[in-house]
């Protein structure tokens, strides 16, 4: 699982959510939001003493230095849903998406759909965290990016909603 959410991540397939396209963005996005331009891939990076101390700050308690972040399950859109972070004073698996990305950034991070890797060493801990990142959002539904992108292509209401609810079935309830 950890290697198809690595190459799914770091290759970057074509997908509707990929757009640069300006006037797609401003009618999905607020004002703020379109000043970020990295939605469907994204970088994260801290050194040691940055992530030790955010992550003291976050979770209320000292890992020490941090030796190691683990994906220990993804659910199937790709997404962390329990992370270990391993310390030299203590290590803690924490198991809710939502609080993996607050935990990891002074905010929260886009998504959980990340991979790790490190720089360099510091005594035996690595120097730098990288996190690649793919997505923004919580992986459940529809991209609301891709779903405006497809609109601008033509796609229909019911096309849209069938590319992102597979095997679901549309249906007129009422008369």
């Amino acid at each position: 699982m950890e290697q198809n959410a690595r190459k799914w991540i770091l290759d970057a397939p074509e997908a509707y959510c990929h757009t640069r396209d300006k006037g797609v963005l401003s009618q999905v996005l607020n004002d703020y939001d379109t000043e970020t331009s990295n939605y469907y891939r994204w970088r994260v990076e801290y050194t040691q003493e940055q992530l030790a101390h955010l992550v003291a700050d976050k979770l209320k308690m000292d890992f020490g230095g941090i030796k190691a972040l683990t994906p220990v399950e993804r659910g199937r859109s790709g997404r962390i849903s329990r992370l270990r972070i391993e310390g030299t004073e203590r290590t803690l698996v924490i198991g809710k998406e939502l609080e993996i990305r607050r935990a990891l950034s002074e905010s929260h991070l886009l998504s959980s759909a990340f991979v790790v890797d490190t720089e360099g060493k510091v005594g035996q801990l690595p120097r730098k965290f990288i996190l690649h990142g793919a997505g923004w959002g919580h992986g459940v539904g529809l991209c609301q990016i891709g779903a405006a992108v497809m609109g601008e292509q033509g796609h229909s209401y019911d096309d849209i909603l069938l590319h992102y609810y597979r095997n679901a079935e549309i249906k007129k309830l009422y008369k």
